[in-house]
């Protein structure tokens, strides 16, 4: 199964050579994380939720998804270039890309890897999107969707990714 199947999400970005950028990313972290395209599925989108159901792939989708529609909304009532939808895009399916390299599996059980001991995913995933060479407006994205970006100035894009993160994780969680 290809990236783009697995994350239809993809084919929403306009920009031709920002989707390319988007995929590449995803294509290096699952090869760079050991991973298989099928293994996506399968990988927990959390270690901090116990036996969590939610993969990965079902994560990145709902907070893209639930990103895409906040943005839509506010492009609605302020403006239909307050936020630019390609960066929300690319960021919601980019912003936990370093979990395939801050995650291991062994004996079918998913743990910390050794990357993941000392990076945590907004860290490993700004540093994929940097090699990749996309725009420093993803970069920030993925660095400040976290606990990581609480202390810095989010763009309007960072903030939907950040809050729609939330959202499709505190819930999952009572």
């Amino acid at each position: 199964m290809k990236i783009n199947e697995i994350f239809p999400e993809i084919g929403l970005v306009k920009n031709g050579d920002l989707r390319a950028s988007v995929e590449k990313v995803i294509e290096e972290a699952v090869l760079k994380g050991g991973w298989r395209n099928e293994d996506l599925n399968r990988i927990p989108f959390t270690l901090l939720i116990e036996n969590t159901k939610v993969s990965i792939v079902t994560h990145t989708r709902a907070v893209t998804n639930t990103a895409l529609k906040m943005g839509e909304t506010l492009n609605k009532f302020y403006g239909e270039n307050f936020v630019d939808l390609d960066l929300i895009v690319a960021g919601g399916l980019l912003h936990d890309i370093g979990k395939l390299l801050e995650y291991k599996e062994e004996n079918g059980k998913f743990l910390v890897s050794d990357c993941g001991k000392y990076l945590r995913h907004p860290f490993s995933g700004a540093a994929l999107s940097f090699k990749h060479s996309l725009p420093d407006s993803v970069t920030h994205i993925i660095a400040m969707h976290a606990k990581e970006g609480d202390l810095s100035k989010r763009t309007r894009e960072a903030i939907i990714i950040h809050y729609a993160d939330f959202t499709n994780f505190e819930p999952l969680k009572v």
